[in-house]
């Protein structure tokens, strides 16, 4: 409940409860101590940057003087950390090691592990409610891992859980193929690390159907095709929803990303090799198994594929939305992203180069004092802007801190190269001091996290 002061209930003596101990939530904690104001985050895995491990042999697109925000390194530099050469490209599992457990640590018992949030509403206040409501502060409920349950009060809520651990699945409508939950022992929805002997023997020697037409498919292709190379009867199987296209690929040597445009070009060159073969305008509608136990994919007209040993589904991720069922949200109907954001990250109409930063103004909701940020803010908006998702964090802070003013400055300023650079080119020296693979746009650039592919199998974006 709000603190009894002198007689007058007061908020401002809670913390902020920062869902999710990523890069967004553990630089929304350090903006926050910037302003005097104490932050409480909740993760659910058992370290720092836990849905960033779960891709740790993924390179980024972008250096490291990219991918730290600098009110965290404000935080940092007393300990001696020394942010690593930021020309260099870490992967997911250097960017967690080397700088978000550092900052979670320095953070000390303001970072919770182990805690699940189930559920935000207003104290003593259903959605529905709306007498006193914005006087109200908000109970954050918890489950702890050893299934404790506890009820915390907060200020405000900033919920930066992203979006990895929901995976979109993989019927064409949106909703899980029959067949596909009771198959779930031979589908993946995440890339492969091929580079972990466990996950080179499921997929050595065997038929991989690859669900998906972004970044992610690439990738995996370009995986597989290299594994294949060593490995006979290794074949993957690229399953498209549309038709091949000019633009299947994207955009090749064309394209405004050049690592982007050389990892089309590998998926190109895996499926013309004929280490892939390509299934096109199949929406998936059930998962069937013959009688030697492999799997059937079954389209909504009937056509059954070829079968097949296993199946990565890598149809996209979103949010989870459930433990905010009690609070007045206003989201996108086709993102779920917050309605004011969603026209400005748009796919259909966006890309790399032509999402401005934007702050508080764009992530308020109808329910006072509650932000989604980062990948969550996003919705199923597939390009997220990490050098942007800092800049949110920075905005929300103020705002909580009643700095109105700064709140609604622009503070970021995108370099005009080498920002979306890196991933799928940056291994070949050469190409990284030619420049050519740095650079997004002809506009200043933004950052991609997580999405690529490697030169070699164990790179990655």
């Amino acid at each position: 409940m709000a603190v009894l002061i002198d007689g007058v209930r007061t908020t401002d003596q809670l913390p902020v409860v920062v869902i999710g101990a990523g890069p967004i939530g553990l630089a929304a904690a350090a903006h926050l101590i910037e302003r005097d104001i104490e932050p409480l985050v909740l993760e659910a895995g058992p370290s720092a940057g836990h849905a960033v491990r779960g891709w740790a042999h993924v390179r980024l697109f972008s250096p490291w003087a990219e991918v730290t925000d600098p009110a965290a390194e404000k935080l940092l530099a007393p300990t001696g950390w020394v942010r690593p050469d930021g020309a260099a490209y870490p992967t997911g599992g250097d960017w967690a090691v080397q700088y978000l457990q550092p900052l979670a640590d320095v953070l000390g018992d303001k970072v919770r592990y182990g805690v699940t949030v189930t559920g935000v509403a207003r104290a003593g206040r259903d959605r529905i409610v709306d007498a006193g409501r914005d006087e109200q502060p908000f109970t954050v409920h918890i489950l702890t891992a050893d299934g404790h349950e506890e009820r915390i009060t907060a200020r405000a809520v900033i919920d930066a859980s992203g979006t990895w651990s929901t995976p979109s699945p993989l019927g064409a409508n949106g909703l899980p193929a029959l067949g596909e939950k009771a198959a779930a022992d031979r589908i993946s929805y995440r890339v492969p690390d091929l580079t972990d002997p466990a996950v080179r023997a499921r997929y050595a020697g065997r038929s991989t159907a690859v669900v998906g037409s972004g970044a992610s498919a690439f990738t995996a292709l370009a995986h597989l095709a290299d594994l294949a190379k060593n490995e006979p009867g290794t074949h993957a199987v690229w399953i498209l929803r549309r038709g091949i296209t000019g633009s299947t690929y994207g955009g090749g040597e064309a394209d405004e990303l050049p690592a982007r445009g050389a990892l089309g070009l590998r998926a190109k060159a895996a499926v013309e090799s004929g280490y892939a073969s390509a299934a096109t305008g199949f929406r998936t509608e059930s998962v069937e198994r013959d009688a030697d136990d492999r799997l059937v994919l079954v389209d909504e007209d009937g056509r059954h594929l070829d079968p097949v040993d296993e199946v990565i589904v890598l149809t996209g991720l979103r949010p989870d939305l459930s433990f905010l069922s009690e609070l007045r949200l206003a989201l996108d109907e086709r993102l779920q992203a917050p309605t004011a954001l969603a026209p400005l990250i748009d796919p259909n109409v966006h890309s790399c180069g032509t999402v401005y930063p934007h702050g508080v103004n764009e992530l308020s909701h109808p329910e006072q004092g509650v932000y989604l940020v980062g990948m969550k803010s996003y919705g199923r908006a597939p390009t997220f802007l990490a050098m942007t998702g800092f800049e949110q964090v920075r905005s929300i802070a103020a705002a909580i801190a009643g700095d109105r003013e700064a709140a609604e400055r622009v503070e970021l300023t995108l370099p005009e190269t080498g920002v979306c650079g890196g991933a799928g080119l940056f291994d070949d020296p050469d190409v990284v001091q030619s420049g050519d693979g740095g650079g997004c746009c002809a506009a200043p650039a933004t950052l991609q996290i997580g999405i690529g592919a490697p030169v070699t199998a164990s790179g990655g974006c």
